[in-house]
């Protein structure tokens, strides 16, 4: 199973990638918008965890490309914010499958990954 991170910041993103390295994923850590849509060119990808908040660019154009070059990718949306509590983002982004906080502890969100990714 191919995995892939965009997380602004670094630290948050080499944390989950080493913990679902040790469960056996292979995973791509970008930091921005613009690695995001290269990586996507590049690789299959059954699962995208995506910090709702990037420093270079927009969440959502990444969730959008996603929806049209690996259709079959689900997002996890992540965010240390309010924005979107309401549920809506899954009105926004049809391939959302799940919106968690940035402090969702690195072995619950390595559940959600390999849940999503066998739920299709």
């Amino acid at each position: 199973m191919h995995v892939l991170i965009v997380e602004s910041n670094p630290e948050l993103g080499t944390l989950w990638q080493r913990h679902l390295q040790r469960q056996g994923l292979e995973v791509t850590l970008v930091t921005s918008q613009e690695d995001a849509i290269l990586a996507l060119y590049r690789a299959e990808f059954e699962i995208i965890v995506l910090d709702l908040v990037l420093e270079q660019g927009s969440a959502l154009a990444v969730a959008d490309f996603a929806s049209y070059r690996r259709p079959d990718a689900r997002v996890i949306f992540v965010t240390n914010t309010t924005f979107f509590s309401d549920g809506s983002i899954f009105a926004h982004s049809p391939n959302a499958c799940a919106y968690v906080h940035g402090d969702t502890p690195p072995e619950d969100l390595a559940a959600m990954v390999e849940h999503y990714a066998t739920a299709r």
